[in-house]
């Protein structure tokens, strides 16, 4: 590695364009993607490596996948994993330290396995961590960059380019985590009210559109007060927390359900006409009248629901009256005999 002597005005004046463009993108945009994107882009256009990826770390897995790879080898590298501490990228992961090595075969830290992959030959490497406060959060990978210019310098701009991406994935996790909070409720880990009635808006939208039948589901739980009377407050919320995982396990991928409050559910079964939803309401039916809750605190509790079943746009077209609909036939069935299903236009079913 050589060190620059005299700093290079055009050198300069690039450098400050790109931390212009890095900061433009941090500030104007939420998206993680577009933003990685934008500084892998400028920090190419910089070093010119003959390919540069970003890895990043998945922590429960304990290791490294390609999040951004680009160059001749970026198709080969779209499903390799590394292990933390495998290779130098995989080093540096795990001490957290950069690491900088203008020729790979005198390292031991090297390992052969991504080239022979990728049919690449790699002969230099550049790793910088990403670190947030307490962890590292993935590695920038320049392979192949021209060594003979590469001094303090670089290694300095390189490591703040690091930091601003550093800085928008924290953003970027910190704002999910938020919206996570804003539309999940804390008991069942469903949907809550409030993110009910956005995703109802959309989908009556989407379903205009195209033509569409959707159903919801209306669920109240029979006799729950007296679990809270007799057990306490506590039981009740691990009670609700386990039928909201029941509901959750009946569904589809494509299907969606809410807490709406206290201990009434509601389900959105988007594309499904009335018929279709029945199905699945008699199904989460019988799955309550056939599980136990609470098993581990030795209760085995059985609990019952009474539903209603209303279809757009045959029952109601906006989001609240669909709920309304949905709501009275559940109230129907909670009146009479509990424990069954109540259907817009055709009553209680038999």
């Amino acid at each position: 590695m050589t060190e620059a002597a005299e700093p290079n005005p055009n050198r300069l004046t690039q450098e400050l364009a790109i931390f212009h463009d890095v900061a433009k993108a941090l500030t104007s945009s939420l998206d993680l993607d577009s933003i990685l994107q934008t500084i892998m882009e400028k920090m190419a256009e910089y070093f010119r490596p003959d390919n540069w990826s970003l890895l990043m770390v998945d922590e429960e897995r304990d290791d490294l996948y390609f999040a951004i790879a680009v160059g001749k080898a970026s198709e080969a590298l779209k499903n390799v994993r590394m292990k933390v501490g495998e290779g130098i990228a995989g080093h540096v992961a795990k001490h957290g330290e950069r690491l900088i090595v203008p020729d790979v075969y005198t390292d031991p830290r090297f390992t052969k396995r991504i080239d022979e992959m990728t049919r690449w030959e790699t002969r230099s490497i550049i790793c910088i961590p990403l670190r947030s406060r307490t962890r590292v959060l993935g590695v920038i990978q320049l392979v192949n960059v021209d060594m003979k210019h590469f001094g303090d310098a670089e290694i300095y701009f390189l490591q703040s380019v690091c930091d601003y991406a550093a800085i928008a994935i924290e953003n970027a996790r910190a704002v999910a985590k938020i919206q996570e909070l804003t539309i999940t409720d804390d008991c069942t880990g469903l949907f809550n009210a409030r993110h009910l009635y956005k995703t109802l808006e959309t989908e009556v939208y989407r379903s205009a559109r195209f033509g569409y039948e959707f159903t919801v589901v209306f669920i109240d739980l029979d006799h729950f007060k007296q679990v809270n009377d007799t057990h306490g407050h506590l039981i009740g919320s691990k009670l609700l927390a386990e039928i909201g995982y029941l509901v959750k396990a009946q569904l589809r991928l494509i299907d969606y359900a809410f807490r709406y409050g206290g201990d009434e559910f509601v389900v959105l079964l988007p594309q499904t006409g009335k018929d279709q939803a029945l199905v699945v309401a008699k199904r989460l039916r019988d799955s309550l009248r056939t599980s136990m809750f609470c098993r581990e605190e030795g209760l085995n509790l059985n609990v019952r629901a009474s539903m209603g079943v209303a279809t757009y746009p045959h029952d109601a077209k906006t989001p609240h009256d669909i709920i309304r609909q949905a709501d009275e036939m559940m109230y129907l069935v909670k009146n009479t005999s509990r424990d069954n299903i109540g259907i817009a236009q055709r009553g209680v079913m038999k």
